[in-house]
């Protein structure tokens, strides 16, 4: 079965958003130091941080690759500015390009083979333009604090239908962006305690090579 075969879960309604409100600070607070004015926003969800980039007047497009989450976004983006797709389709599936930035928050955690999202991005950015990814942040601390608290089956559950398949520390998300010319510019623990955070967030920008 190829990636783009796998049944796509989407677990988010109108309600809640596909990308928690604890991350918009930090991810509008790059866009707004790197003057980004365009934004793909690569899972989308139901299209929430597009919203929140509209309010900032940022040109934000969304993908999502779950009909029910697309078919939530489109009605809240008024009918336009969002495509029915994910990092495995032909990047010409979306029309726009040279973006300032791309965003994808919480998505490549679900991701079988995360080297699309990378190839998918550098297609659609500008130059220079940015690459803002998040995910859940997994580091040695932490880490032995889930295995202490005798909560790792249930930090790792694998009888659930979707969820994570693949877990991330600051070293391996940087070693994915650079590998793919994105060298990476910042990074953001977000939420918690710091090396306790709930997420990360890393700037790459686009090199161009």
């Amino acid at each position: 079965m190829k990636p783009s075969d796998r049944p796509v879960i989407y677990g988010h309604g109108e309600r809640r958003p596909g990308s928690h409100p604890y991350l918009w600070p930090v991810v509008l607070d790059v866009c707004r130091r790197h003057g980004v004015r365009t934004a793909l926003d690569i899972g989308c969800g139901n299209g929430t941080t597009c919203l929140e980039l509209r309010k900032e007047g940022i040109e934000a497009i969304g993908m999502e690759p779950s009909v029910d989450g697309f078919e939530i976004a489109r009605v809240r983006l008024g009918g336009k500015g969002v495509y029915h797709a994910g990092v495995y389709d032909p990047s010409e599936t979306v029309v726009e390009k040279d973006f300032d930035a791309v965003i994808c928050t919480e998505v490549i955690e679900h991701l079988y083979a995360p080297a699309a999202l990378p190839k998918f991005a550098k297609v659609k950015l500008k130059v220079d333009g940015i690459f803002i990814v998040s995910t859940p942040f997994h580091g040695y601390l932490k880490n032995l604090a889930i295995c202490l608290a005798n909560k790792w089956d249930r930090h790792h559950n694998p009888l659930c239908n979707g969820g994570h398949i693949k877990f991330w520390s600051r070293g391996t998300l940087t070693v994915l962006l650079e590998s793919h010319g994105f060298p990476v510019v910042e990074f953001h623990g977000v939420g918690r305690l710091p090396l306790f955070w709930k997420s990360m967030v890393l700037v790459g920008q686009n090199c161009g090579t």
